[in-house]
């Protein structure tokens, strides 16, 4: 670039200093005059953000400030407009994910959240070997939105995945299975559970609906209390569940089925698995229990996805993708909905990343 002249500018920049952030920097900046184009330029400074009202350390006090509180709110506190709290938040999230560098995940789990009502949903998928968010996209639960996950890893880093972790959503299978051959399906034993919980559920119903009069007393306002774990329930919670179990055989049967089901994710042969599995479903018979028999149909055509846990190479924890849809909920739930979906996005892919 050739320089026709060059002065100075004196430019006052918003600074983090002494915990006071209402201190101004005064800058000379260096504006040079280019011949070729004809405009004129500034010099730039590594340590000011991108917007150059604002260094840098004082862009990622925004950032940190914005993960545990609103933009709303920051912006009161430090007398900002809230667009400039927004811009300097996102200048810090997009620089953790430079931090973070490229990811290469070889066991991933795959999960949907809901963006807004409507049925409107987009792909998380998470690194469960070091626990963060790697990718968040796709237009629905698709096949071929699935697929943009692998297009965009590359047939390289695909093939090294060596796990993935999902529901029993049958596009997500598809699009692994084409793009990932190396990678074993584990079905999440949180949506297996969930599945058995409103199996049991469905039986509460009928049973409420077959009884009359005072019998019901007993299952009205109960369906919280079987479907929690005995361990997680409070003492008046026990109390009630006891009651409700002694004055319903069908009910108590269902709790009993649904609490011993949990035993499958506890071995480690698929023989051992399979021959638990038998048994369960063998006790079903003369119950009269129509959806833990349809539940039963379901697991069995799926138990090559749910015997993969027998392995001991895919011990991993399973309770990541549902702590992270907690996550994504909180953020949603503090901003009262984001609009903005490449916000959205970062916010999600840097909840799990270390401060800057």
């Amino acid at each position: 670039m050739q320089v026709g002249w060059y002065d100075r500018k004196i430019c006052r920049v918003r600074d983090l200093s002494s915990g006071d952030t209402r201190i101004f920097l005064e800058l000379e900046v260096r504006r040079l005059d280019c011949r070729n184009c004809g405009k004129v330029k500034r010099e730039r400074l590594d340590f000011l953000a991108d917007n150059p009202h604002y260094t840098k350390r004082f862009a990622y006090y925004v950032g940190r400030r914005c993960r545990s509180a609103t933009i709303k709110d920051v912006a009161a506190d430090l007398r900002l407009d809230w667009h400039t709290v927004k811009t300097l938040d996102q200048q810090y999230m997009q620089a953790q994910l430079a931090r973070a560098g490229r990811p290469g995940p070889q066991v991933i789990g795959i999960d949907e959240i809901a963006i807004r009502k409507g049925h409107t949903y987009r792909i998380v998928v998470s690194d469960l070997l070091r626990g963060r968010p790697i990718w968040f996209g796709g237009k629905d639960r698709s096949e071929a939105s699935m697929s943009e996950l692998y297009v965009w890893l590359g047939a390289k880093k695909s093939g090294r995945i060596r796990l993935a972790v999902m529901d029993m959503w049958r596009p997500f299978r598809l699009a692994t299975a084409a793009h990932a051959p190396n990678a074993a399906i584990l079905f999440d034993k949180f949506h297996v559970m969930r599945h058995l919980g409103e199996a049991l559920d469905a039986v509460r119903k009928s049973e409420y609906g077959r009884l009359a009069g005072r019998d019901r007393r007993y299952i009205k306002g109960q369906k919280y209390t079987l479907l929690s774990r005995k361990e997680n329930l409070t003492l008046d919670g026990r109390k009630a569940l006891k009651t409700l179990l002694s004055a319903n055989k069908r009910l108590n049967t269902a709790y009993v089925l649904k609490e011993s089901f949990g035993q499958l994710w506890s071995y480690e042969r698929e023989g051992w698995a399979r021959r638990f599995f038998e048994n369960w479903r063998a006790s079903l018979k003369w119950q009269r229990l129509k959806p833990y028999e349809k539940f039963a149909e379901m697991i069995d055509r799926h138990w090559d996805g749910i015997a993969a846990y027998c392995r001991l190479e895919n011990k991993v924890s399973l309770g990541f993708v549902e702590g992270l849809n907690n996550k994504i909920r909180v953020i949603q739930r503090r901003a009262y909905g984001l609009r903005n979906e490449d916000y959205l996005r970062l916010k999600i892919l840097t909840c799990m990343l270390p401060e800057l």
